[in-house]
């Protein structure tokens, strides 16, 4: 299996965490020394250990904020109790 780096550039936000401590988070990320991207995942505390996620570029997240917009338009949320994440 080929080794990968990453380096966590700048930590942009905690949208939520669960009762082991592993947070979903918002980050931007240079993998293999690359150029950084917009981040999604969730992270073990200390970020020492990761989950699946997804990278965008900025042109990425600018494309999902307008589909996001059009779907919710001026919805408020609403947060249901998924026992698996917390709104922190």
């Amino acid at each position: 299996m080929a080794e990968f780096r990453y380096e966590i550039v700048e930590e942009l936000g905690v949208i939520s965490e669960n009762r082991s401590g592993w947070t979903r988070e918002l980050n931007l990320v240079s993998w293999n020394g690359g150029e950084p991207k917009y981040d999604l995942r969730d992270w073990a505390p200390e970020h020492e250990k990761m989950g699946k996620g997804i990278s965008m570029t900025k042109d990425e997240v600018f494309e999902l904020l307008q589909l996001l917009e059009e779907t919710l338009g001026d919805e408020e949320p609403e947060f249901d109790d998924d026992p698996s994440f917390e709104e922190v």
